[in-house]
């Protein structure tokens, strides 16, 4: 008997193991984060906090991304496939392990799996930090992008700066905004892979010059340079439900010496560290303040640094596999998104003429075949104007080719339109009043092959108002694609119970085709699916007033309209339009105790720029009427106002949720696009909002009759201004709006500083009122009016918010990017076939235990 159990053992099939970094049964994931607690942490089960059983997690889902990252990029070599290069000063990722564990398909197994150790996967969400790379749409645009170009097996790269402090943790102290350092970085990032074999140097300064190379070409170099390295920083970017991880390549700033030791030893220890300080400021912060010679000094050596590191980067992957520049148009598409980063278009003429040798009509024409510039805006502040004297400073060299650039563009120019001067000072590079200044958003469009505004309007204005010149030459390189959201994040992950709802109804397939929710809109006349729709936007508002009660301790009426108003805070968003709304309310109850009025939250978020005094100003505002009102027993509950400091993404992932209108008031002809006002009509809320960048596509889409339209075109601002616009009138015509105003200035809201917001009121009826509130005010107050009113009937706003629903599948980041890579970067999708994950042989019987990874 023994004799045969033995022979038995010995011929058992081995016994197949899931590898513990491939793995993705429950078993396997619970097994990898104790291993990686264990061996990367050096904890235990009765040492680990919270916070090492979540690094433990991520590094095990990361392990999981490497391995679907290191395949994407072999394939990408082994085909030699054209790729996208995405340059960014931001990107606004928020928190990964969601995402990762939902794209990857592993979000109910990690769950089981850390429910065997006793630990529970939401609590663990929260632990993680968000990454502070951005400040607002722009940035967030970008990571969404990135989702989705992952996700539609595009292969891309992003590039931008690793901000150690990114742009401010904000608190609101007295109603007042105060910065301070965003330390996301604190407890490291698990996301991220250092590549210290990627640091490049970036020069600056010193001065050129002319020389004769041995085939006799004359060429430049660039001497006496002050030099700063670059290192790279990779984080796998995971598409969902394919096996594409694309990098996001982040380049952080350090000195070619962090320590001099002579001044060491001399005793002189801060200058012995000064160079170290001085290079690493360049990557600290997120847009530091420019009001000082310093701060703008220090934003173009910022936008230079990632800019410079980024081109060298991609020089270098295309010389992999080619020996000459014959084919760099057709393996490169380098996207600028916004002007940040149009300093490359130069960059990439030095590096091809002064590094590779070559001829200048190749390089132009090479640079402008691979470069597309997406405009974000038309506000000037933003489209960056440099002075010469900066660039004579910091870059002489470039400052040399972009003069050459205009000389040649110009004479183009006089070709096509002789005896214009006019025209060629519009159109210049270089603006010389009043002080000479290279006009960045210029540079961009001359050295693009593709200008993309992000909205039709927008685009309609870049076209024919701010570019107006360079269209009639180029009417070709103009197009429109318009922004969107990536569904996994703003609704699969931010809104699990209406995804579910959704998934239970029409399938999964609206992940990745988001016009599928159209199979919603039948339903929108079934009472039963609007009871449910009801119930869980009930059940997200009771998360939300939740949150609220513990970081504000105000208490709120779920059954109050939810009046959400989140974006970055700007005059011409028009926050404070709000704000007066909010007051003529107040004035209206405190008139009349028994007014039935329909209860109404009204909730902000918003972050201002620290040099931007009349933004932080208007913050004040805010907060000094909701202490009036919260605490006004006349007004019993029946209005609240709520500031949530620290507007960040998983924020927003709270508050998209939850709402029920979505305020969308920028003055018309302001605002590019925005991309929260299709997260909130994903997410079921109404739009109250002008018609302004992508609100006229919203309100095409989703009805009319489903958008409440109020204020002047853009047509009807610009003819306003024009006849003479003057906001006095407004407030002498209209009594409402002349009492809100009155209380203001009395110092109602403000009884200790009577004349504190005296510069808001001033700049409104003496200072032009720049963004038209007091014009606008009459007609959003009306419109506010249909709102309360269409509330009251809770089916038919039910029936309204699931057809916003349904209809918002044009919005999808996917179909932008479907487009982006159709109409300019001529890139097609490169699908990644991941072999077998590694398994553990262990064979039981009478031989020893044996581990080999099996064969690929």
């Amino acid at each position: 008997m023994g004799k045969t159990n033995q022979n038995s053992r010995t011929k058992r099939t081995p016994i197949q193991v899931e590898d513990d970094r491939t793995g993705l049964e429950v078993e396997t994931l619970a097994r990898a984060v104790q291993d990686n607690l264990y061996y990367l942490l050096a904890r235990d089960e009765y040492t680990a906090t919270a916070r090492n059983w979540f690094t433990a997690l991520a590094y095990s889902i990361r392990d999981r991304l490497v391995h679907r990252w290191i395949k994407t990029q072999q394939t990408y070599y082994k085909l030699d496939v054209k790729r996208v290069y995405y340059l960014s000063a931001e990107f606004l990722v928020g928190r990964s392990l969601a995402c990762n564990l939902i794209n990857l398909g592993l979000y109910e197994k990690m769950k089981q799996a850390l429910a065997q150790l006793d630990l529970d996967l939401d609590d663990l969400l929260e632990m993680e930090e968000d990454a502070g790379l951005g400040n607002a749409g722009l940035g967030r645009l970008a990571a969404c992008f990135m989702d989705s170009m992952a996700t539609m097996a595009i292969p891309a790269y992003g590039y931008g700066i690793r901000y150690e402090y990114g742009i401010f943790d904000q608190l609101i102290k007295d109603g007042y905004q105060v910065e301070r350092p965003d330390q996301w970085l604190r407890y490291g990032n698990p996301w991220e892979i250092p590549r210290p074999e990627y640091t490049l140097v970036v020069k600056y300064g010193g001065k050129t010059e002319q020389y004769t190379d041995d085939q006799g070409r004359s060429r430049v170099r660039w001497l006496e340079t002050q030099n700063i390295l670059g290192q790279a920083f990779d984080t796998p970017v995971i598409g969902y439900g394919c096996d594409t991880a694309n990098t996001l390549r982040l380049w952080s700033a350090r000195a070619t010496q962090d320590f001099d030791l002579d001044y060491f030893n001399e005793g002189d220890y801060l200058r012995s560290v000064s160079g170290k300080i001085t290079s690493e400021n360049i990557s600290k912060v997120l847009y530091p303040n420019d009001n000082s010679v310093q701060g703008k000094e220090l934003r173009l050596e910022q936008q230079y640094f990632f800019v410079s590191c980024s081109i060298q980067d991609i020089v270098r992957r295309y010389l992999v596999n080619h020996s000459t520049f014959d084919k760099f148009p057709d393996k490169v598409a380098i996207q600028l998104n916004d002007t940040h980063p149009s300093i490359a278009i130069p960059e990439l003429m030095r590096i091809l003429m002064d590094v590779y040798g070559v001829p200048w009509d190749q390089a132009w024409d090479l640079t402008v075949r691979c470069t597309g510039y997406t405009n974000h805006t038309l506000l000037p502040e933003a489209l960056e104007r440099w002075p010469v004297s900066l660039f004579e400073r910091l870059l002489p060299r470039h400052l040399e080719i972009i003069y050459e650039i205009n000389k040649r563009f110009l004479e183009d120019v006089a070709r096509r339109y002789p005896g214009n001067v006019g025209r060629l000072q519009r159109t210049s590079l270089i603006e010389e009043h009043p002080v000479k200044q290279v006009r960045m958003a210029h540079l961009a469009v001359v050295g693009s092959h593709s200008v993309n505004g992000v909205a039709a309007l927008h685009t309609d204005l870049l076209r024919y108002n701010l570019l107006n010149d360079v269209n009639e030459m180029w009417p070709e390189r103009f197009n429109n694609k318009t922004n969107g959201v990536t569904p996994r994040r703003w609704l699969l992950v931010s809104n699990p119970r209406l995804a579910q709802l959704i998934t239970e109804k029409i399938g999964p397939g609206w992940v990745t085709d988001l016009e599928q929710l159209k199979q919603l809109e039948p339903l929108a006349e079934d009472p039963a699916f609007r009871a449910r729709v009801r119930e869980i936007k009930h059940q997200n508002k009771m998360d939300l007033a939740e949150y609220i009660q513990y970081q504000n301790s105000i208490p709120i009426d779920v059954n109050s309209l939810f009046d959400v108003q989140v974006k970055r805070l700007h005059e011409y968003k028009r926050q404070h339009l709000n704000v007066l709304h909010i007051i003529s309310l107040y004035n209206r109850i405190k008139k009349n105790p028994n007014l039935n009025t329909v209860p109404r939250t009204f909730i902000f978020g918003a972050k201002a720029a620290p040099g931007y005094t009349m933004a932080k100003l208007i913050i004040k505002l805010i907060n000094s009427v909701a202490d009036v009102i919260n605490n006004d027993p006349d007004i019993g509950g029946r209005i609240r106002v709520v500031y949530l400091a620290n507007y960040r993404v998983s924020l927003a992932e709270r508050i998209f949720p939850a709402a029920d209108l979505s305020e969308q008031i920028s003055t018309a002809g302001k605002e590019a696009s925005g991309t929260g006002n299709m997260k909130f009509a994903l997410n079921g809320a109404l739009t109250i909002g002008t018609l302004d960048g992508a609100n006229i596509e919203i309100r095409e889409k989703v009805g009319e009759e489903n958008f409440f339209l109020c204020g002047l075109t853009a047509q009807e601002v610009a003819a306003l201004r024009t006849s003479g616009y003057n906001p006095y009138e407004y407030y002498r015509e209209n009594p409402e709006l002349r009492e809100v105003l009155d209380m203001i200035l009395s110092g109602h809201f403000s009884p200790e500083q009577p004349d504190l917001f005296k510069p808001i009121m001033d700049n409104l009826l003496y200072g032009g009122d720049p963004y038209m509130l007091l014009a606008d005010f009459a007609s959003y107050v009306a419109c506010q009016e249909q709102v309360s009113e269409a509330f009251l009937n809770p089916e038919e706003w039910t029936r309204k918010a699931i057809l916003n629903i349904a209809r918002s599948g044009y919005f999808s980041s996917d179909r932008t990017i479907k487009e982006y890579a159709e109409e300019i970067w001529m890139v097609k999708p490169v699908k990644i076939v991941l072999e077998a994950n590694g398994q553990k042989t262990r064979t039981y019987g009478g031989h020893p235990k044996e581990t080999a990874m099996a064969k690929k």
